[in-house]
C-alpha cells in the first residue's frame, strides 16, 4: 500500500511538470515560427525551449538541438546539439533519433562513429523516417556500421524514394544502374535520376545527363543532355562543368 501511495504521489508531482514544459514548448513554437500574435524571435524561442528540455521535454530537446545546430537565436554549437539530440532520442522521439544518428554518421558535436549512426537511424527508422531510411540505406550500402548489404539497402532506398526524398531516388537510380541489390536497368535508373534531378539534386542531374549522353535508359539526346549538364553546373557540380567544355 505505501508503495501504491509513494507512486502515486510521484505521478501527482510530475502530471504539473509535464503540463509546464508542454506550455513552455508551445510558446517556444510560436516564437520560432512567429505565430499566434508572437513575432519570430529565434532567442525568445530559445529560451522557451531551453526552458521545456530542462523539464524533459523530448521535442523541446530536438528543438534546441536544431537551434544550437543552425545557430539560431545561440551561438552555433554542435556539441550542445548533439548532447540535445541524444536527450530526446533516449525518450523515443524519432526526429531526435535521426539527428543524433546524423551527428554521429558525419561527427557532428561528437566522434564519427558510424556503428552509433546505424542504431540511431535504425530506431528512426523503425518509427517510420523516410528520411532515417535514406541514410540507413547508404549505411547498409558502402557497409558502414554494418555488413554490406545491397537487398537491404535497396529496400530502405526504395522507401525513401517512393517517399519523395531526392538522395534516396538518385541512390536508389544509382542501384539500378551498377546493378546491386536489384538487376541492372538503366530504364529504371534514369526514371530515379529525373526524380530526384527535377527536386534539383545535382549529382542526379548530372546522371541523368550521361544517361542522355550514352543513351542508357533513354535516347541518346545531345540536347538533353546539356539540358541536365547545365543545371549540374550551376550548382558546382565539377564534372558537370567539365563535359560541357568538352561539348563546347
Amino acid at each position: 500500500m505505501k508503495k501504491i501511495l509513494l507512486l502515486a504521489s510521484v505521478c501527482m508531482l510530475t502530471l504539473p511538470i509535464m503540463a509546464d514544459a508542454t506550455k513552455f514548448f508551445q510558446v517556444g513554437v510560436d516564437y520560432f515560427k512567429g505565430q499566434n500574435g508572437r513575432p519570430q524571435d529565434y532567442q525568445q524561442a530559445v529560451h522557451w525551449y531551453q526552458q521545456a528540455a530542462e523539464l524533459g521535454h523530448a521535442h523541446a530537446q530536438n528543438n534546441l538541438g536544431h537551434c544550437y545546430k543552425n545557430g539560431l537565436g545561440v551561438e552555433k554549437n554542435l556539441e550542445q546539439a548533439a548532447y540535445w539530440f541524444l536527450k530526446s532520442a533516449e525518450q523515443g522521439a524519432v526526429t531526435g533519433q535521426y539527428n543524433i544518428g546524423i551527428c554521429y554518421y558525419n561527427g557532428y558535436g561528437v566522434e564519427k562513429d558510424y556503428t552509433q549512426a546505424v542504431l540511431w537511424l535504425t530506431k528512426a527508422s523503425e518509427q517510420g523516417d523516410v528520411q532515417a531510411k535514406s541514410r540507413l540505406g547508404v549505411c547498409y550500402y558502402y557497409g558502414q556500421g554494418v555488413e554490406k548489404n545491397y537487398v537491404t539497402a535497396v529496400a530502405l532506398m526504395r522507401d525513401a524514394a517512393n517517399a519523395g526524398i531526392a538522395n534516396a531516388q538518385h541512390n536508389l537510380g544509382l542501384a539500378y544502374y551498377m546493378g546491386k541489390g536489384v538487376e541492372t536497368n538503366y530504364t529504371e535508373a534514369a526514371k530515379w535520376y529525373r526524380l530526384a534531378a527535377e527536386q534539383g539534386h545535382s549529382k542526379a542531374q548530372y546522371d541523368l545527363g550521361m544517361c542522355y549522353y550514352i543513351g542508357d535508359g533513354v535516347n541518346q539526346n545531345k540536347a538533353e543532355a546539356i539540358y541536365w549538364f547545365q543545371k549540374a553546373a550551376a550548382q558546382g557540380h565539377v564534372q558537370a562543368k567539365k563535359r560541357l567544355a568538352e561539348l563546347n
